[in-house]
């Protein structure tokens, strides 16, 4: 939206190769050009701004000290990849970022090698890079892996379990906590620094090789207590003390801009024999942007702006976005019901809890980056007599399956499950996307999976779920905003298992689930024009499927067919499986399902997205057309009847 910045000396690399052949005192006329072209490209693209602006230093130390792509370097989360993909030979399609055939907002191993691990979900990086890294040292060849993880990620207890198993790495492994929350560390300064400089450099740890040595021949007692005494001298200097149970030799905290002390600890790092080792460094998001500097959560991740004023583009208005008028119902719900409880995984505003946590904060839980915990969390709460209802998206929901099938459905708790992000979802591409919940809830016995069709179905449900206390029960929606209906004043019960008869024809019936109910009525439309009188149902249900209603809709039409925003083995397996059990479908119907490709769909605009996915209305014809064996032109072949 402005003119491209001046980089003369980022123009001169194009790979980390050319990054260290520059002296060291260019490195900070680096950081400022790349800093400035990152913020340039996402003003054009829009996509993840703060974090990726608070490790623009460490990129440039971590390719400048490390030897990439033969030394591995994992980016947690990858949503702060930008300035690394800009020096990873990809500057030339950072406008591209998060667009259709362009490059991916996260790290993708199909992208590039210097991307060794793809990565969107977070708190995987350390198990990743020990991986990595233990596989080096039993085919016995060089390289080092180094991952690059947020204090929030540090929230996941999966980071935990593969620090406890990271001495199996030994100095192959080193970790970044890249901490700009201040959450964890001290204030930095100049003496943190020359600390961290001194314990990671050769000589001392050299010397504590010694002391070590000499404290072995001590006995026991003795040589535990040396072993303390180091442990905590350096603790109680440097924190770290919790990273150092865990067997990782802790450095830090150091100054996360400064490349005067970053470089020379990495480069003591990589040259020891010590390891693994963790480097503390304190950041802060949106570094070198003002608007980011003054607003993080606001500039986390962004539409296009203008980079001079910081101003985002803003969509133009419309009807409301599905987490918020999920969010404000809860809150009004909650009003007369204390036992409504609200749970989010570190994505508040995301899932609209956070309009739920301003009106009832003291029922408003967020616990991290944990879903796990939230999923289990939630079953204690409703065996309690609570009402609580976990928000969480379709992709992270996938992450806390074990405890949905054993701590709540093995167990039947009515515990509400609020799934955002149903469906594809865009520019975020497959490692966000929503595809599978369907099928993976609706196998569960005692599990309810509803969808909405649109915002006030939506409203309905969610005083559905809270009103529904036999069992376990979910309700989803997808991103972005709703379709433009009034939404109800006072909410609708919905009976459990009963779909609606949306419009009533007698050739070919469109069942349909969830928001491709309104390209089943444009299908309807044209179908309508064709001479093909047609029926469209919303199911509203996946589980338990409304079975007379559809029995009824089978044995009354000629072309069936289901429809969904979700994978094989979802809504269409389920009816097939009730048309041949029931025998429906041995006298000639034509029954056809319409779900997701069988692939794993890039970043794309949402209709475009649902146009290859072949889920549109023109697609939804085309396959009652061809069920009837009607020409491209139209014309009815012998047979077939409207």
């Amino acid at each position: 939206m402005t003119d491209r910045p001046l980089t003369p000396l980022l123009d001169t690399v194009d790979v980390p190769a050319d990054l260290r052949k520059l002296r060291p005192d260019q490195l900070r006329q680096l950081a400022d050009e790349l800093r400035a072209e990152m913020i340039s490209a996402v003003g054009t693209t829009g996509g993840h701004l703060g974090s990726g602006l608070g490790v623009v230093e460490l990129t440039v130390a971590l390719h400048y000290v490390f030897d990439t792509p033969d030394d591995k370097l994992i980016w947690d989360v990858g949503h702060q990849c930008y300035p690394h993909k800009i020096i990873t030979g990809r500057r030339d399609r950072i406008r591209t970022l998060r667009q259709g055939g362009g490059l991916s907002g996260f790290t993708k191993r199909a992208e590039s090698e210097y991307d060794p691990f793809g990565a969107a979900h977070s708190s995987t990086s350390i198990s990743a890079a020990l991986g990595f890294a233990v596989a080096n040292r039993l085919k016995d060849q060089p390289g080092r892996a180094i991952a690059v993880i947020g204090d929030g990620a540090m929230s996941a207890g999966m980071a935990y379990e593969a620090m406890n198993n990271a001495r199996a790495a030994g100095n192959r492994l080193v970790v970044i906590l890249n901490d700009n929350d201040m959450s964890i560390a001290p204030p930095v300064g100049g003496l943190s620094a020359y600390l961290a400089k001194l314990v990671s450099s050769r000589p001392f740890l050299e010397l504590r090789e010694i002391a070590r040595r000499f404290a072995r021949k001590l006995p026991e007692p003795l040589h535990k207590a040396a072993r303390r005494t180091d442990e905590y001298a350096r603790g109680l200097a440097m924190g770290g003390t919790l990273f150092e149970e865990l067997g990782f030799y802790y450095v830090g905290p150091i100054d996360g801009h400064n490349l005067d002390h970053l470089i020379p600890v990495l480069e003591n790092v990589r040259d020891s024999d010590h390891g693994p080792v963790l480097i503390h460094a304190v950041t802060q998001k949106g570094k070198g942007y003002a608007p980011a500097e003054a607003a993080d959560d606001k500039y986390h991740g962004v539409q296009k702006f203008d980079v001079i004023t910081g101003k985002q583009a803003k969509a133009p208005p419309g009807p409301p976005a599905y987490q918020n008028v999920f969010g404000e119902t809860l809150a009004k719900l909650a009003e007369s019901d204390p036992r409504i409880v609200a749970i989010t995984a570190a994505m508040p505003s995301g899932t609209g809890v956070d309009k739920f946590a301003r009106a009832h904060p003291d029922r408003s839980f967020d616990v991290g980056i944990a879903e796990q915990h939230a999923v289990t969390f939630a079953a204690g709460l409703a065996a309690q007599g609570m009402r609580p209802f976990a928000a969480i998206y379709s992709t992270f929901l996938q992450r806390a399956y074990d405890q949905v099938v054993h701590d709540v459905a093995i167990q039947n708790l009515p515990v509400r499950f609020a799934i955002d992000r149903a469906g594809l979802v865009g520019a975020d591409g497959s490692t966000h996307a929503g595809s599978f919940d369907i099928t993976y809830l609706a196998t569960l016995p005692n599990m309810v999976v509803m969808a909405a069709a649109d915002e006030a179905e939506l409203v309905h449900m969610t005083y559905t779920a809270a009103e529904y206390d036999l069992g376990p029960i979910a309700f989803r929606y997808p991103r972005g905003g709703g379709t433009g209906v009034p939404l109800p004043e006072v909410p609708e019960k919905l009976e459990i298992g009963k779909g609606r008869i949306v419009r009533q024809g007698k050739a070919v019936a469109i069942l349909s689930l969830g928001t491709r109910l309104a390209e089943a009525l444009k299908a309807a439309d044209t179908l309508e024009a064709r001479g093909l009188s047609t029926s469209v149902i919303d199911l509203r249900f996946a589980k338990p499927l409304d079975e007379e209603l559809i029995r009824q809709t089978l044995a009354a039409h000629e072309v069936c067919v289901t429809i969904e925003e979700g994978s094989i083995g979802g809504l269409g397996a389920h009816v097939l499986t009730l048309a041949s059990d029931a025998g429906l479908i041995d006298a000639g119907l034509k029954l056809r399902t319409m779900r997701l490709p069988d692939v794993f769909q890039d970043q794309d605009k949402p209709e475009a997205q649902y146009d290859a996915a072949g889920l549109n209305a023109p697609q939804i014809v085309d396959t009652v057309l061809k069920a009837l064996r009607h020409n491209s032109a139209g014309v009815e072949e012998a047979g077939a009847r409207a």
